[in-house]
């Protein structure tokens, strides 16, 4: 948006959104497939959960600052209910236990959208009989679901420039009382 009001072209503006994915924006998804993948293989939940707790490492995937238990994201409900009409959700079900113990510490301990796009990934990828164990890996550690969260950010992306040259917005200017001088 900045740089659409900037007077950039739309894919210079796309692509200076796409630069703000990482890992406090977007960059959930590849670590999460990784936490799943390897944890459900060699970790109960509850191991898993204490090892990261003493590696001191949030859990990519677990946590949103809005949804709660009591206010759940419609996408995780129905990534959920397509994967369980789907194929095996095996990785589901591992992350879904995961959530079950950090909830008891926090009702903001969810398995937010990205955990829960890694996990139906994996299992979408586990249940199709297209690639074997080599591939998965290999499909994880290229980096597959940032991809595709890029490739969803895009549209939105290009909604808000479009938008923003639409609308013919002015230079963004950050509201001077909200900048702290020290």
């Amino acid at each position: 948006i900045v740089a659409a009001r900037a007077g950039k072209d739309i894919i210079s503006s796309l692509c200076s959104g796409l630069l703000t994915i990482g890992p406090r924006f977007g960059g959930a998804i590849d670590d999460a497939c990784r936490n799943w993948k390897y944890a459900s293989n060699n970790l109960t939940p509850q191991q898993f959960v204490d090892e990261m707790k003493r590696k001191n490492i949030l859990i990519a995937g677990i946590g949103h600052a809005v949804k709660s238990k009591h206010h759940p994201d419609k996408r995780v409900e129905m990534l959920k209910d397509f994967a369980r009409k789907n194929f095996s959700a095996t990785y589901l079900d591992y992350a879904l236990a995961v959530e079950g113990i950090t909830l008891q510490k926090a009702e903001s301990l969810i398995l937010n959208v990205d955990g829960c796009f890694a996990a139906v990934f994996l299992d979408a990828l586990s249940s199709c009989s297209v690639f074997t164990p080599a591939e998965i890996d290999e499909i994880v550690e290229v980096g597959y679901g940032n991809a595709f969260f890029a490739l969803a950010r895009s549209i939105g992306l290009l909604g808000h420039v479009l938008d923003q040259k639409r609308l013919q917005e002015p230079l963004y200017r950050h509201p001077t009382d909200d900048i702290l001088y020290g």
